[in-house]
């Protein structure tokens, strides 16, 4: 009868925080141990909340998706990047983007 064996686990590993991939303000990527507020769509430009029922539809239906999505710190941030409110989840939030021309 064999023994199964036990996954080595790296200590190491097991003491680091875990780092989370963000977009900043610039349009690059940073590391950060806190994770993002927000969530986008890297190639539509859209930023939204991470309940957001468009997102999680999109992302049932296949991974194209899923490699387009970003993270955000904050809303500051998003915005910066260059991302557009959601109309789905931040409705309001969108009008008022629309409303002054989608600035």
């Amino acid at each position: 009868m064999q023994r199964a064996h036990a996954k080595r686990v790296d200590f190491e590993m097991m003491t680091q925080p875990r780092l989370y991939r963000l977009v900043a303000a610039d349009g690059s990527t940073v590391s950060s141990t806190t994770p993002g507020t927000l969530g986008g769509h890297r190639k539509n430009r859209i930023y939204g909340r991470l309940d957001c029922k468009a997102a999680r539809r999109a992302l049932g239906t296949g991974r194209s998706y899923e490699q387009q999505r970003v993270f955000f710190a904050d809303e500051a941030t998003a915005i910066a990047a260059g991302y557009r409110r959601c109309a789905t989840c931040l409705p309001d939030a969108y009008e008022q983007w629309k409303a002054k021309g989608g600035k």
